[in-house]
């Protein structure tokens, strides 16, 4: 795994933060560093897309996201479990997996990625 995938993936853990900042913010220090983890994982998925596909990054920071918010959501803010919900988790997760199985990374001229 080269840099660029590390990127998308810390992307996406930044993302999870970032979206329970969206909910839990509430005066302006925290809302402050909300917008702060949105500015670094939008960073992170730009630094990223320089030699990764655009789609797929998305794709797989999105789903991290998704499926991190759902799972801590549950763990830490006592949401209610639903096998059906852990399941679509794990299909989700199933399908990022997939694309960054077949995702050909894109190679620069000097031949570095």
């Amino acid at each position: 795994m080269n840099r660029n995938w590390i990127y998308v993936i810390l992307a996406g853990i930044v993302e999870i933060l970032w979206a329970m900042g969206l909910k839990y913010s509430t005066n302006w220090i925290s809302w402050f560093g909300t917008i702060a983890l949105i500015a670094f994982s939008f960073y992170l998925l730009i630094e990223a897309t320089k030699k990764l596909p655009v789609a797929t990054v998305y794709a797989i920071f999105t789903g991290i996201g998704t499926a991190g918010t759902a799972v801590v959501e549950i763990i830490i803010f006592n949401e209610p479990f639903h096998l059906v919900k852990i399941g679509f988790i794990l299909l989700l997760l199933v399908g990022v997996i997939g694309l960054k199985l077949v995702t050909n990374e894109r190679v620069d001229k000097e031949g570095a990625n």
